[in-house]
């Protein structure tokens, strides 16, 4: 009986595979042109103008505008605001993807669209709900006001709606990562004998930490940069309930442009901070799922 002959077809690397996939120099150039162009126009070049109205008026008066006390008032409520609405909305996050990714229950579909509310609703109508509920003339507003408690036109309003329009961004970036996980690891230690504190802080936390980090720095330049919802509950008052958001606005209606682009100034550092952290966060990302990509394009 004759023998069986074994064809063996040529396996092309991973470099000769990811070549092959690759468009014509000509394209990449082409979409690289148009992709750069579109950044330089709608980003690059705002940017600068905000830096270079900034600084019109000299160094000194840039700097007085930054020093100015209405402009560290509302440095400072901007900060609390974003120092309170994001730890609370990483415990929510966190709660929320844990329950969704890990268990089935009744209403998880209900509770994966209300975490989507927020972006569906415009921030002007979450102000308004929070006027709704809290104003004078508010469901809760006479019950505040006989108990002297005061939350729309003050601090309180501002971190709840920072709050509200904040709330999907760490749960939205946790969820499809502890699904894609699943939760073997969980049930492992389980079994194991460790407590529901020493899964989360030894299993789940080690494997999403940069998913959550990821998460965080979007929150917190959500609830830096907030307007709309802020400023129906605010009230406006210098000094008092306005963020860098709304001071920016109020010096640019009175014709204090440069004052304006300084103070607006801060917020594109912060923009560009994000940035960096946010394209830190994916390089670390990357570096770590390279091995097992490369591994995995080996196998085939």
């Amino acid at each position: 009986m004759a023998g069986t002959v074994t064809l063996r077809l040529p396996v092309a690397s991973p470099q000769a595979r990811s070549a092959a996939l690759t468009e014509p120099r000509p394209v990449r150039w082409a979409l690289i042109g148009v992709a750069l162009a579109f950044l330089s126009l709608f980003l690059l070049v705002p940017l600068a103008a905000v830096v270079v109205e900034g600084f019109k008026k000299g160094v000194e008066a840039y700097l007085a505008a930054l020093v100015e006390p209405d402009t560290l008032a509302a440095v400072r409520l901007t900060l609390v605001a974003a120092l309170v609405s994001v730890p609370l909305n990483v415990v929510f996050g966190l709660a929320a993807a844990w329950a969704i990714a890990k268990f089935s229950f009744p209403g998880r579909n209900l509770l994966i669209t209300l975490i989507d509310l927020p972006f569906a609703v415009s921030p002007v109508i979450s102000g308004m709900i929070f006027v709704l509920m809290f104003g004078g003339q508010g469901w809760f507003g006479p019950w505040l006001d006989a108990h002297d408690i005061q939350i729309v036109f003050a601090v309180p309003g501002i971190i709840l709606a920072t709050t509200f329009v904040t709330f999907p961004f760490v749960a939205r970036e946790l969820i499809p990562l502890m699904q894609e996980q699943g939760p073997e690891e969980e049930e492992a230690a389980r079994v194991l004998g460790a407590s529901g504190w020493q899964i989360l802080r030894r299993v789940t936390l080690p494997n999403i930490k940069w998913g959550l980090l990821y998460g965080v720095i979007l929150c917190n330049a959500r609830a830096m940069g907030e307007f709309g919802a802020v400023s129906v509950v605010s009230g406006h008052i210098r000094g008092e309930t306005n963020t860098l958001p709304l001071h920016i606005e109020i010096l640019y209606n009175e014709y204090n442009f440069a004052a304006a682009f300084a103070v607006a100034s801060l917020l594109t550092l912060l923009a560009l901070v994000t940035l960096v952290a946010k394209s830190a966060v994916e390089w670390r990302q990357a570096r770590l799922l390279r091995p097992a990509a490369d591994q995995s394009m080996e196998a085939a």
